[in-house]
């Protein structure tokens, strides 16, 4: 009787160390920034005025970080983009909670809090809240398309209550 309690505790052990080494190798839970990486051409309005602009977004530093890089094609005076950002992504694999470190050349003024927002996602969409100060927000809503797989990007401020459209924009892979 001994014996057979050791051996079925023994294949019970390799059992377990079988099962609980698959699931060490699982991989994480499907990320819908996974969509996002690549290169794109974005196009749209922002301020009511046409644009469009180059983007390419690289899984970075362990693929902890989806890096976007954003350029106009618009050009200043100078010959240099009218606009261009860096923005990092992150997933809390635990709360499923995304945060977005939007950089970009509008202002410059250095890292604050208003560059940074967080949102969860709801199906196919991740709705971003910045808050540029204690009286106003910035919604910037990302929505991923699978059927013919592009982004929208919806941007709004939010003032006293009152939402006043921003950009609305398309990214389409090149």
């Amino acid at each position: 009787m001994r014996r057979t309690t050791i051996r079925v505790f023994a294949l019970f052990t390799g059992w377990l160390a079988t099962v609980a080494a698959a699931v060490a190798q699982a991989p994480p839970t499907p990320d819908l920034l996974e969509h996002l990486s690549g290169h794109w051409v974005l196009r749209g309005t922002i301020t009511g005025q046409a644009t469009t602009h180059d983007v390419d977004a690289e899984w970075v530093l362990n693929r902890g970080y989806l890096r976007l890089h954003e350029v106009s094609r618009e050009k200043d005076a100078s010959g240099n983009p009218q606009y261009e950002a860096i923005v990092f992504f992150s997933r809390d694999r635990k709360t499923g909670e995304y945060s977005c470190l939007w950089l970009d050349t509008t202002s410059n003024a250095g890292l604050s809090n208003s560059g940074v927002a967080h949102g969860k996602a709801s199906g196919n969409e991740i709705p971003f809240v910045f808050f540029p100060n204690s009286k106003q927000e910035f919604h910037n809503r990302f929505a991923y398309d699978v059927a013919s797989d592009s982004w929208t990007w919806t941007m709004d401020g939010v003032e006293g209550g009152k939402t006043v459209p921003f950009a609305r924009l398309k990214l389409t892979r090149k």
